[in-house]
């Protein structure tokens, strides 16, 4: 590379700097005066009380004392000419002297040539400046952004109601001094090089430009390599095409790099701002700009011969380019410094011309005019009457589908013309009072905003629209129709007595802008329309064209697709996880505590973790348990990977990718009360550190990517693993299993914890390269438990306390939401003030929040009334929001409060104060209660942190399960915690987070489940007797039995309850299906009830109820009262002793009627079984080596639920969901080892044969016992070993079981 180019481009871009801050240094102190010393015919207004032009200089006393026009009006104007373009900078204004005339607002137009004006905007909005409230004091404002003008127009928009409009204005700034080149579309400047090559590292490309055409190059250069820029005029944009390519050819039609801009094609100056660094750049269009990195490998843009500004010239072809100039012109255009056009005005030799360059700008003489009121605008024009045909012709641009363009009456009674956009295409409709008319559609998508250019000629009876110059006639046969020229045409929409004006308009007023208006071939001045001597109008602005690009800053957020009419724009946020007006809120939850709180237990989710902030959602999976509630994050590499022939000089490294960000991984860990990650490291000499301070052999990168030398369950920063805290390595000498460098297969195996450290990013290992060396590792998911923020709470205990935070500041939308409960009648949230903005939170009654916010254009007030109170001391949900669509406030679950947000004003809330939460800073009455998980765009806010040490604060706030105890089913106990809540599930058969998991279970025929009633015992550590006992009191005065069966046999025998040797309760099933509830009372008193709605051996889910409350039974089938009953005083109940689900196994006196249904007993599914507060199938399954409960046969845990859901005959066993990626067994490095090495293989042949033979011992023991125990049994018939079977295959009980007979049906 020559390091001459290199160099010059380096001070280049020096000179370019010291420039930019030199013309910085220019505008320093441009405060003058511009207009006390102009002449009186340097104003000039719409009107004027006086037949001449009154001065209106700052404190002038003479004459009328300053202007006031004729009429005191909207449109109204009053201009200044400034003789020269200059720099202006402020504006100072006075009422009209010794009157009761002053302005109290108005706006600011600029122009260069006294016409095609400009509106004044500040935040993408017209901005508004504040007046005088009395004559003669000055009202001073200085521009936020200088403007470089010729032209200033003060235009009143309110003024004293009791006075008139009267002004004495003043404009501040300094003398402008600039560079033009004017291109005519044919012509272009050549800079050329030095040198043959021009190879830069740095470049700067600063211009203005202003032009009525919207396509057209601005510069171009490239190289012979591929090199290539170059800036576009595109329909209005600016496009930037960008290559650094080394050596590598790119098509010519690949897209641009970079699209700004929009409706640059407006005859205004627009600056561009291009900054290279190596592959970074900076795009800058006015105020807009867009920051990206080239592709490719090469840092340095490598262009031959020259630069061409204007156009792309063909060698050797004068007069030709190879793509549409530039037509317009330029001002201050530099290249590095290098200042083109001075270069151009002095004929330097750098510089060639091509084609007829002028050195000051042309500004062709167009009027535009734009319709701005939905209802009432349009614009009255006269034709020509009576002419044997029609000629108009026009240009428009809009934003909106529907719009009426030109409507008039033809002479002669030749029928109607009306042209109109329809769904976005343009509609010629002719209608005759006789005979058929015409109608031409063309085109589509013209509500782009760009210029389209109408004509529509009627001519010896043929009639052309044409639309681009693409032109089209109707279809239909017009060979009859003769059209003759209105003799008035009317643009837009019509006037509101439009019956008497022959206006028709059967569709929406136009809202856009039209130019160049031609009506029978003659164009229309239309300043003399603004000056009421040609037409009509209303509602118009004149020599201005105010369309908007509503979707140039697009505000729809996380890449939602913005469109727009002539008033609005509209987001769509189709895709993007967002919903809201303008895409800002996410519709995932902020962690997997927001998913248990909305009833999850577990599965995958996608989680949020900053709501409407700037990271996407990520996807996890979230396993709600009855502790902990944990998330995982898994990465690309989750089998264990074996790694050989690694060394130092030649490592193995690994990354792993976790399918998100990295400062998304970060948000969910730091949001994380606890993180870990399992590592595994299985060797065979293969060390880890090898020693504790020398260089390691395996390393790890973090999240900071970071090296980190400690593995398992170390300390950071300490070369060691688990088994050196608990000194149990295989050799002493070293802090790891694996350092021992063993022969044999050993793992050093933990968990990493420190969160700063996580996730694991990369593992890199170096020494498995030595003869029989060997290593396999595995690193888990990302595991994280402990929402730090869903229950940081604070409690408020007087009116005059309050925590605070920094000001809040806030962009285009901002969202705060939280949850509260209190029992005050009202108090202030949160507040925080501006100098005049504010926002405030408040339950204003005990039934009412009110949000208030002020963001510059007067405070909008929302209110939400709940139905009930809600100082109720429950927690109640609050969100608020503000964006640049609307303004909302949602409790709870209530109807949500929406109010449109207006366009006028700033966008943005400017605060001064810091955010006072509980309190205020206004002296408002304060927060008393509680405050939690508060969020203000995203960001979660630490209460409990701020609240430390504060008099009258505290963190934290007990009682959740006041407001939460409910999701706790199933008999489940709401259990108070510091963050939250639990449910105990003790009582209840159900299990699970919220106890609603069933507990179910596969019997087979012969399964028995016993539970003896005896003394109470502890199903949990530390569990009191009340919570755990599992029997009940000696002489129950009531009784709840609950369980759920699915079955395909009958008859059985579901549960029996036994309390002496004559006294019972059984449930069973009849050989029909039916369900039989048998009490034995004593030795006389029998009852037997029947419930005989349908064959309950179905195959599906019945759910059963049966309550004694004293006396009084009741029976419950599928959540339906099917039996009621009243037993006799005299009917005496007894203590149980056990209870059995299934069949009865022990001799206890059975009847015939129950005997026969328990032949096999019951073979199906049961769930959720309980008696009173007892859940026996849950303590067979779940505490069977500490409950009272003895299970005989095969018990499968299954779920019967799922069984329904697909298919009842097969089994469905549950498995642990703690893990949803699963492990890998540990002794897989081993088995491979083992396949490895004929020895070993051998030694592990006999090994499984031994054991194979002690199986064989034990398996002849059991079933020569299970003989023995069963040798008085007559029944020798074989049942299949599997459900499937079972459910199947109907079991013949015809020769065993007879019908049950006696029943007593209520």
């Amino acid at each position: 590379m020559d390091s001459v180019p290199r160099l010059t481009s380096v001070l280049t871009l020096v000179f370019a700097s010291l420039w930019h801050l030199g013309l910085t240094a220019t505008n320093y102190n441009c405060n003058d005066p511009l207009a006390s010393f102009l002449s009186p015919m340097a104003f000039s207004s719409s009107s004027d009380s006086m037949s001449t032009p009154s001065p209106a200089q700052l404190n002038w006393r003479m004459g009328t004392g300053g202007w006031t026009p004729a009429d005191s009006s909207a449109q109204q104007w009053l201009q200044v000419d400034l003789g020269n373009r200059v720099e202006i900078t402020a504006v100072a204004t006075q009422g009209r002297y010794g009157s009761s005339d002053w302005v109290t607002s108005y706006s600011l137009m600029f122009s260069d040539t006294g016409h095609n004006w400009k509106q004044y905007k500040q935040e993408d909005s017209v901005w508004t400046f504040v007046g005088n409230r009395n004559t003669d004091s000055v009202v001073h404002h200085k521009l936020l952004h200088s403007v470089r003008a010729r032209f200033v127009r003060f235009v009143p928009l309110e003024w004293n109601p009791r006075g008139n409009i009267g002004m004495r204005v003043e404009i501040y700034g300094c003398s402008y001094k600039s560079d033009v080149a004017d291109f005519d579309g044919r012509s272009s400047l050549l800079y050329r090089f030095n040198q043959k090559l021009m190879s830069t590292l740095k470049d700067m490309v600063s211009l203005k430009f202003k032009s009525v055409q919207g396509d057209g190059v601005l510069f171009h250069g490239e190289g012979q390599r591929g090199d290539r820029i170059m800036l576009e005029l595109q329909q209005g944009r600016l496009a930037l095409y960008l290559s650094l390519d080394d050596g590598k050819a790119r098509p010519s039609n690949n897209p641009p790099l970079a699209t700004l801009g929009s409706l640059l094609d407006d005859q205004h100056w627009h600056s561009v701002l291009i900054e290279r660094a190596g592959k970074q750049v900076n795009f800058t269009v006015d105020r807009h700009m867009y920051h990206f990195r080239t592709k490719g490998e090469a840092d340095t843009l490598d262009i031959d011969y020259e630069l061409s500004f204007g156009g792309i010239p063909v060698p050797g072809k004068p007069g030709t380019f190879l793509k549409k100039n530039f037509h317009g012109c330029m001002e201050n255009l530099y290249y590095n410094g290098v200042n083109i056009i001075d270069l151009a005005k002095r004929r330097k030799h750098q510089i060639y011309t091509v084609g007829n360059i002028t050195f000051s700008c042309s500004e062709p003489q167009i009027v535009p005019i734009t319709f701005v009121n939905s209802r009432s605008s349009y614009l009255l024009l006269p034709g020509t009457p009576q002419i044997d045909g029609l000629s108009v012709s026009f240009q428009f641009r809009t934003w909106n589908k529907d719009g009426l363009l030109l409507s008039t009456e033809l002479s002669e009674g030749s029928g109607t013309l009306q042209l109109s956009l329809v769904g976005g295409t343009l509609r010629l409709l002719i209608q005759k009072a006789s005979g058929p008319g015409a109608e031409i559609l063309s085109g589509s998508s013209l509500n782009d905003g760009l210029w389209h250019s109408v004509s529509i000629n009627a001519r010896r009876n043929r009639i052309t629209l044409t639309l681009d110059n693409d032109a089209a006639s109707p279809a239909a046969d017009t060979s009859q129709m003769q059209i003759y020229s209105g003799n008035s045409y009317y643009f837009g929409g019509c006037p509101d007595n439009s019956s008497d004006s022959q206006c028709f308009n059967p569709i929406k007023v136009f809202q856009g802008c039209m130019r160049l208006i031609f009506i029978d071939h003659q164009p229309k001045d239309l300043i003399s329309v603004q000056q009421g001597s040609l037409g009509n109008f209303s509602d118009l602005h004149i020599d201005l064209c105010s369309i908007k690009d509503r979707c140039l800053s697009n505000y729809c957020e996380h890449g939602g697709n913005c469109s727009q009419s002539w008033t609005s724009f509209y987001c769509d946020c189709t895709g993007t996880g967002y919903t809201g007006a303008t895409c800002h809120d996410s519709i995932y939850e902020q962690s997997c505590e927001g998913y248990k709180h909305r009833g999850h237990t577990a599965g995958f989710f996608y989680v949020d973790s900053d709501g409407s902030g700037p990271l996407a959602a990520l996807q996890v999976y979230c396993n709600v348990t009855e502790d902990k509630i944990w998330l995982s994050v898994q990465h690309n590499v989750t089998q264990l990977t074996h790694v050989q022939g690694s060394s130092l000089k030649n490592p193995y490294s690994m990354t792993l990718y976790y399918g998100g960000n990295m400062e998304q991984l970060e948000a969910l860990i730091d949001g994380s009360e606890h993180c870990e990650q399992e590592v595994v490291y299985h060797c065979r000499r293969s060390r880890l550190f090898n020693t504790p301070d020398g260089p390691p052999f395996t390393w790890w990168i973090g999240r900071s990517n970071e090296q980190h030398l400690y593995w398992g369950s170390s300390i950071p920063g300490v070369q060691q693993c688990e088994c050196a805290l608990d000194e149990s390595c295989l050799d002493i000498r070293h802090f790891c299993n694996c350092d021992a460098d063993k022969n044999e297969w050993t793992n050093d195996t933990g968990l990493l914890s420190f969160k700063d450290h996580l996730p694991v990013t990369q593992i890199v290992i170096t020494d498995t390269n030595r003869s029989n060396s060997e290593a396999a590792w595995r690193i888990g998911p990302l595991r994280c438990y402990g929402d730090r923020y869903f229950w940081n709470a604070v409690s408020f205990y007087t009116e005059a306390s309050f925590i605070h935070f920094p000001t809040f500041h806030m962009e285009f939308s901002a969202d705060i939401s939280f949850f509260f409960k209190t029992t005050a009648l009202s108090g202030v949230f949160l507040e925080s003030l501006g100098i005049r903005d504010f926002i405030r939170l408040e339950i204003s009654s005990p039934s009412e929040i009110t949000f208030s916010i002020d963001v510059g254009h007067g405070p909008v007030g929302l209110v939400v009334q709940g139905p009930s109170s809600l100082n109720d001391n429950q927690w109640h949900y609050v969100r608020a929001e503000r964006n640049l669509k609307e303004t909302s406030l949602q409790v709870d679950n209530l109807p949500r409060s929406t109010k449109e947000t207006s366009e006028e004003g700033h966008f943005r809330l400017q605060l001064s104060n810091q955010l006072f939460v509980g309190g205020t800073s206004s002296r408002q009455k304060g927060f008393i209660g509680c405050i939690r998980s508060l969020h203000l765009n995203g960001q979660k806010l630490d209460l409990e942190e701020k609240a430390k040490g504060l008099s009258g604060v505290k963190p934290g706030c007990p009682g959740h399960c006041s407001s939460y105890g409910s999701n706790c089913h199933h008999g489940g106990t709401c259990v108070e915690q510091h963050s939250g809540y639990s449910c105990d599930c003790t009582r209840s058969p159900y299990e699970g987070p919220f106890c609603q998991k069933e507990v179910s279970a596969v019997f087979e025929a012969g399964t028995s489940v016993t539970f003896m009633f005896q003394d109470p015992y502890s199903v949990t550590k530390n569990a009191n007797l009340s919570s755990s006992a599992l029997y009940t009191e000696a002489i129950p005065s009531q009784e709840t039995i609950l369980l759920s069966f699915m079955t395909a046999q009958a008859p059985s025998l579901l549960l029996f309850l036994n309390s002496s040797d004559q006294d019972f309760l059984a449930v069973l099933l009849c050989k029909n299906g039916s369900l039989q509830v048998r009490y034995q009372l004593g030795k006389e008193e029998n009852h037997v009830f029947t419930i005989g709605v349908e064959n309950l051996a179905n195959r599906r889910m019945h759910h059963l109820k049966i309550s004694r409350e004293s006396r009084e039974l009741f029976i419950q089938m599928n959540q339906q009262l099917r039996l009621s009953y009243n037993f006799s005083p005299e009917v005496r109940f007894r203590t149980v002793r056990s209870l059995i689900l299934g069949k009865v196994t022990e001799t206890l006196g059975l009847d015939s009627e129950i005997a026969k249904a328990n032949t096999l007993g019951f073979v199906g599914c049961l769930s959720s079984v309980q008696y009173n507060h007892i859940a026996p199938l849950k303590a067979a399954l779940r505490h069977a080596t500490i409950a009272p409960v003895t299970v005989r046969g095969t018990l499968t845990e299954s779920s019967c639920s799922s069984m329904v859901d697909s298919d009842v005959n097969v089994v469905t066993t549950v498995h642990s969901a703690s893990d949803a990626f699963g492990k890998k067994d540990e002794q897989e490095p081993l088995t491979n080892a083992v396949q490895s090495d004929p020895a070993i293989i051998a030694g592990v042949v006999a090994m499984v044969i031994f054991i194979i033979l002690c199986i064989l011992g034990i398996m002849t023991r059991i079933l020569h016992q299970h003989r023995q125990s069963h040798h008085t049994s007559q029944m020798k018939k074989e049942y299949p070993e599997n459900l499937d079977g079972s459910f199947r295959n109907d079991i013949d009980l015809q020769n065993t079981v007879s019908e049950c007979k006696r029943e007593y049906f209520i």
